[in-house]
């Protein structure tokens, strides 16, 4: 992580409608939604509501009211990887399917109607890692940033940077802003002039276990606290706090093994 910025400032304001190509949603699926639900309500604050039904059980989380990110059941018959999945706004999803298509990525749900909420797609790129994208009707997304159980970035940790983010260039109209080093590959991901999402290449040090995939940060008032109760309501912690240009981060797993991070920023 070398970049994780706010979109939307820390006045926790209420976008209107998310520019094409920022990441506008970041969803879970699980094998057990009631224990996922009970953990990251008690570790975030988050409250619950039904939401669209067409990929079967599925509830959006609330912060204040504020839908901030969505959870749902796996179908028993589809043998996925338990994670964060980041969602980037489209004016046109069947569109934007077909260009993920068209430049070495796979499309494997979708593009579909979610009720009136709107439309999706769920899809990997040429490397292997899954993202979404999200053309909204009367669902705009993430409603809230910038506060405590919040998304605060979304970063892929993949081999390299360079082959995939001129995918992402290609299909969500990103400028890249690379790090100059040598032994340091990291690629800032911006649109409008701000940074929306970051590209770290890892090489061999990329886990076998995962290969490429998106990670969800998300902010924390005091991170040594937010561990603790982790800790105590099953999670696991992968990568303990450290500072950063940006804030104290850990890296950690809920109880079915989903990974992500935790950001503590500096005041």
């Amino acid at each position: 992580m070398t970049d994780a910025r706010e979109s939307a400032g820390p006045n926790a304001a209420t976008p209107a409608r998310h520019a094409p190509g920022t990441p506008c949603w970041v969803s879970l699926m699980v094998h057990g939604p009631a224990a996922t639900q009970e953990f990251y309500g008690t570790l975030f604050g988050w409250e619950f509501q039904p939401g669209p039904q067409q990929l079967g059980p599925y509830v959006r989380a609330l912060l204040d009211g504020h839908e901030v990110a969505g959870i749902g059941r796996l179908p028993p018959d589809r043998h996925l990887p338990i994670a964060w999945t980041p969602y980037f706004a489209s004016e046109n999803v069947d569109l934007t399917a077909e260009t993920v298509r068209s430049c070495g990525g796979t499309i494997g749900v979708g593009p579909l109607d979610a009720a009136d909420a709107g439309r999706l797609a769920i899809g990997s790129d040429p490397s292997g890692a899954v993202f979404g994208v999200w053309q909204a009707a009367a669902h705009l997304g993430t409603a809230v940033s910038g506060v405590p159980g919040t998304p605060a970035w979304n970063e892929l940790l993949t081999f390299e940077s360079a082959t995939v983010a001129k995918f992402y260039r290609t299909v969500f109209g990103f400028q890249e802003e690379p790090v100059v080093s040598a032994d340091f590959d990291y690629v800032t991901l911006n649109l409008g002039g701000g940074p929306v999402a970051g590209i770290h290449g890892l090489g061999q040090a990329l886990p076998r276990d995962r290969g490429p995939h998106w990670v969800t940060y998300f902010q924390v008032a005091d991170i040594d606290d937010a561990l603790d109760h982790l800790v105590h309501l099953g999670g696991h912690v992968l990568r303990p706090a450290h500072d950063t240009a940006h804030g104290r981060v850990a890296t950690v797993a809920d109880p079915e093994g989903a990974r992500f991070a935790l950001l503590q920023r500096r005041q």
